[in-house]
């Protein structure tokens, strides 16, 4: 069997529909399951429904409710199968107002209450294109996730699957594939065990397919986007960044981690548990051949496998004669953080000191607060995180190469992490020279423009 995910762009419209159809058609013969995000901006038109069903009560809800129709009828109007919604769409449609107008009433959107407001999207898509793959002769059946085992915490916007749903998943799918079914299943939603409606957080759509296809010991996962695969660069800041061809599953989720957008880290967990593999490709150019995600790479692969960086990165450098010979003192520290639960990213520490980097969208000042009762700190903003990813039993080499480009370019690294998975070799440098940085190194590691 085969598992294949299609993003929000994938499906945005009649002709992306049409077009994902025919992918899926040509695969039949593998055993396909669909996993679908939701159309286009769906998810995004659902929640600014609510905010306006609470900032302008219910006049708002009709309005915000005839755009999400809009598209969705559209889209079946364009496809040839009917100028009004089938019975199915049309009580998911009827509980959506009945939701929003719950909230312009309340005045307020709970977790649970998004959660629940979200998954929408996908139970709505999943109905339009199964009706469409009948169409066409498919045998298609749309499944909502908790009918497909997906059972998960309480933990409402950032759920996590119960173990049982290992056993689960295959319980409820496999039969269905050997049916004939193709069962075309929504990604990024659950259902907690008091049947509240949760959803899997960031990369949940892609966790619902590697889960499905570890769960289920698929052929593979094959994850469509709207690029050629993992890139060897951010096309944005390098115009000729190219596919890499493999990745290990730890490469993967460190390239996701420090700024590539393909796959969350999280989807790669259970596929990276199983060994199987996960081949990104291109919904837009499906004969590209795309990026293979698995346990081992070709005896011919590059050493550096991938170029990132992330942004709005906060370095707080941490210096006190307390670390020198003593035991417990980075324990106080990582306490501090743990306990206003902030991530750390990134870290170095030398006998007397610790540097280390946050997301600067968290707010760390409780913790510097109590940190600098034991010793000396200073923040520092707007920095950046590049990381050169792939075999890092090459590292002397890659790090006399990248230090090299730096020089070149007058720019100072600032902290360097080599990495405890092996994969990475991450600097910090000032947030403007993350750019012109990567670009130097990418025309070292890979050749082509500056």
């Amino acid at each position: 069997m085969l598992v294949m995910k299609f993003g929000g762009s994938s499906i945005a419209n009649a002709e992306r529909i049409r077009h994902t159809a025919k992918i899926v058609r040509d695969r039949l013969g593998r055993k396909p399951v669909v996993v679908l995000s939701a159309m286009g901006d769906t998810t995004d038109s659902l929640i600014e429904a609510a905010e306006k069903a609470i900032s302008d009560g219910p006049v708002s809800v009709e309005f915000s409710l005839e755009k999400i129709s809009a598209t969705h009828l559209g889209a079946l109007q364009e496809l040839g199968l009917s100028t009004m919604f089938t019975p199915d769409l049309r009580e998911l449609l009827c509980d959506l107002a009945t939701l929003l107008s719950g909230i312009s009433l309340i005045k307020e959107i709970s977790p649970k209450t998004r959660d629940y407001l979200v998954s929408f999207g996908e139970r709505l898509s999943v109905r339009l294109a199964a009706r469409y793959f009948r169409s066409l002769g498919m045998n298609a059946q749309p499944v909502d996730a908790w009918d497909a085992g997906f059972i998960s915490d309480s933990n409402f916007t950032s759920a996590e699957l119960v173990p049982e749903s290992w056993q689960y998943i295959p319980a409820a799918l496999l039969p269905l594939l050997d049916k004939g079914t193709l069962p075309v299943v929504t990604g990024f939603i659950a259902k907690d065990a008091n049947g509240a409606v949760t959803t899997l957080g960031r990369g949940g759509s892609d966790l619902t397919a590697t889960m499905i296809a570890a769960a289920c010991r698929a052929e593979e996962a094959q994850v469509w986007k709207d690029v050629d695969g993992i890139l060897t660069a951010d096309p944005r800041i390098v115009a000729d960044a190219r596919p890499v061809g493999a990745v290990t599953y730890d490469e993967a989720a460190e390239l996701a981690f420090f700024g590539a957008q393909v796959l969350h880290p999280r989807a790669m967990h259970p596929c990276g548990k199983t060994g199987t593999p996960v081949l990104v490709k291109n919904s837009y150019n499906p004969e590209a051949p795309g990026s293979m995600i698995g346990s081992s790479l070709p005896a011919d692969a590059h050493h550096v496998r991938a170029i990132t960086t992330r942004g709005n990165i906060t370095m707080v450098d941490i210096v006190s004669s307390r670390m020198l010979g003593q035991y417990g003192f980075l324990a106080e520290v990582f306490s501090c953080f743990a306990k206003y639960r902030i991530s750390i990213d990134m870290l170095a520490t030398s006998e007397v000191s610790v540097s280390l980097t946050v997301d600067s969208t968290q707010d760390i000042d409780a913790a510097i607060n109590e940190i600098a009762r034991i010793a000396s700190v200073e923040v520092k903003t707007n920095k950046a995180i590049v990381t050169i990813v792939g075999l890092v039993s090459h590292s002397s080499a890659i790090l006399e190469s990248a230090f090299g480009v730096c020089v070149r370019l007058g720019i100072q690294a600032q902290m360097v992490s080599h990495g405890a998975s092996k994969v990475n070799i991450g600097f910090i440098v000032d947030g403007p020279e993350a750019a012109p940085v990567v670009r130097g190194l990418h025309k070292k590691f890979f050749g082509g423009q500056n």
